[in-house]
């Protein structure tokens, strides 16, 4: 998945201090042959859609690592009690997906925007500021992601409870509090969008983009992608890449815009339990 920034520090935190997931890996002596994890459900629900990862190299694919994560996640899932299971998949996995009783769903589009033609910041509508995360106290992005996330139609934008999500969201070390920039209404965070680096590659991922409800339609993801990639771009970056549900066209817009273009795809499936 080269189009995410993901580096080993961030999934060492993830792994220590998250406590939303649990997590398998396939070995073969002292190798990591593949990986798989369960975003926990709530313990009161009822039947809930639970999200899974299945990774497998394509290097190590065609020996029945996949098969057996599948498996050990699935008996897993339906232990804790899960109704459906909800997955993401490339192009080239679609098939096994399938074939394992999963129906494909949402389309997932990846896209990249080359940074030294990154377009002059959009100021705030009147009345509204910018400001860049660290000058923000987490609790006011926290409040305005949950209300983003909860509203995403392809359930993958969910997350933990404040307490973890300050760990091992907010303190993530790919975080560049920097390049994260929110419109607030007085100290209420209106829209934002969470940006994590990687220096080595001179990428960065806009890891989530949203807009609170009561504030569409005022063009405010435009503000803060266009202030989010052009500092980027003076800070040295030459590549920005994100994700989206295929479906929703007022952010694609803005990512046209941008500049974006695509470069892939993925896809969700759902399988009843």
């Amino acid at each position: 998945m080269p189009q995410l920034v993901k580096t080993a520090r961030a999934i060492e935190l993830e792994l220590k201090h998250g406590e939303s997931r649990e997590v398998l890996i396939a070995v073969d002596g002292a190798d990591v042959v593949g990986y798989a994890n369960i975003y926990l459900p709530p313990a009161d629900a009822e039947a809930p859609r639970v999200r899974v990862t299945i990774q497998v190299p394509p290097e190590y694919r065609k020996r029945g690592i996949g098969s057996a994560l599948t498996t050990a996640i699935t008996k897993r899932c339906a232990e804790l009690g899960a109704g459906r299971l909800l997955v993401v998949v490339g192009d080239d996995s679609q098939t096994f997906a399938t074939k394992r009783g999963f129906t494909i769903g949402r389309r997932m589009s990846h896209s990249a925007a080359d940074l030294t033609a990154a377009r002059e910041p959009v100021a705030p509508p009147q009345g509204l500021r910018v400001a860049t995360y660290d000058e923000l106290d987490p609790r006011q992005l926290y409040d305005a992601e949950v209300q983003v996330r909860d509203d995403d139609p392809s359930g993958l934008s969910g997350g933990p409870a404040y307490e973890e999500w300050v760990r091992t969201s907010w303190s993530n070390p790919d975080n560049r509090y920097d390049l994260s920039v929110a419109v607030l209404d007085g100290d209420r965070v209106l829209s934002f969008v969470t940006t994590t680096a990687d220096p080595d590659r001179k990428m960065i991922w806009s890891n989530l983009t949203g807009t609170i409800p009561a504030a569409r339609g005022r063009g405010l993801a435009k503000v803060v992608k266009s202030v989010a990639l052009a500092r980027s771009r003076d800070a040295g970056f030459t590549v920005a890449s994100t994700g989206n549900d295929a479906a929703n066209e007022p952010m694609l817009a803005v990512n046209r815009w941008l500049g974006y273009q695509e470069t892939g795809g993925a896809w969700t499936a759902e399988k009843a339990l």
